[in-house]
């Protein structure tokens, strides 16, 4: 099944709505992506794999042949969400338009963890994977400022 730009965006607005509720801040703090040497390799598997091995009994928000989304409320790392996906195409495709929206990613193949950027500094050290950060829109004046640094992998 093809992931359609309406289901994307219906998507990225929901992990976005989550981002707020488990308080992303948007402070001055370093936005750059975190690098840490020990990153295990990313792990691989399904929605609910991937939420056991990072302690939380996920629930589930989108299920759909294309995208699967759960939010983790409880485990060792704080408040995330997990969503995986069918294809490689349709995790890129959700990503570039999730960042638009700010926050802060971790990505594996086939699989996204969204929350803020304690959350995902921890969870990177258990699931592996890599960081990007969306725009960064508190950045005063919205200008180009919001944009360079939020963009940066």
């Amino acid at each position: 099944m093809m992931v359609t730009r309406p289901k994307l965006a219906a998507a990225a607005v929901t992990a976005v709505a989550a981002l707020a509720l488990t308080g992303c801040s948007g402070g001055d703090s370093d936005r750059a992506g975190t690098a840490i040497d020990a990153t295990p390799v990313a792990a691989t598997g399904s929605l609910e794999h991937l939420a056991s091995e990072a302690g939380c009994e996920p629930v589930i928000q989108i299920d759909a042949d294309e995208l699967r989304q759960a939010a983790c409320q409880k485990s060792p790392y704080g408040k995330f969400l997990l969503l995986t996906y069918a294809t490689d195409r349709g995790q890129r495709e959700w990503i570039n338009g999730a960042k638009d929206y700010g926050g802060f990613y971790l990505l594996g193949r086939k699989w996204t963890a969204v929350g803020d950027q304690k959350v995902i500094a921890k969870l990177r050290g258990k699931l592996g994977g890599t960081t990007e950060v969306g725009a960064d829109h508190h950045a005063g004046g919205g200008g180009e400022s919001g944009h360079s640094a939020g963009h940066q992998g």
